[in-house]
């Protein structure tokens, strides 16, 4: 195997501070056989030598999995509740866990948690929401 020895006006593969990418440069100082001081083929700015970075690994979504459990937890809630006895959502009432609420938007829903004073999370078939009571 060959060791390559840089020397100044060699190509060489580096990241770009300006174009913020892995590109092709031109040596232009060295220091013990490193590279100091390059400029990118690509926008021709001269700066300090980086060695390329690694792509980066998509990130994994995990935001449907909370959502299936939400689900799951309504579905089997609807199970066990009669819908007729759903107390209409007002901002001006005061609410208890395991309270059935039917809100005009989201629809039928039941008490999770009282939070404070002022807030209620109520779990709904879209998932949980914070909602403001007495």
């Amino acid at each position: 195997m060959q060791s390559t020895t840089l020397s100044v006006g060699d190509k060489i593969e580096g990241r770009c501070t300006k174009c913020r990418k892995n590109s092709e440069h031109i040596i232009i100082t060295i220091d013990e056989e490193k590279p100091v001081k390059v400029e990118c083929q690509t926008c021709s700015r001269q700066h300090k030598y980086r060695p390329p970075t690694a792509p980066k690994k998509p990130a994994i979504r995990q935001t449907n999995k909370p959502k299936d459990a939400e689900r799951k937890e309504w579905e089997s809630l609807q199970l066990s509740t009669e819908n007729s006895k759903a107390k209409t959502y007002s901002m001006m009432d005061s609410y208890k866990i395991n309270t059935l609420i039917d809100h005009p938007v989201f629809g039928l829903g039941m008490v999770q948690r009282v939070i404070g004073a002022q807030k209620v999370e109520i779990l709904f078939e879209d998932g949980r929401k914070t909602m403001r009571c007495q």
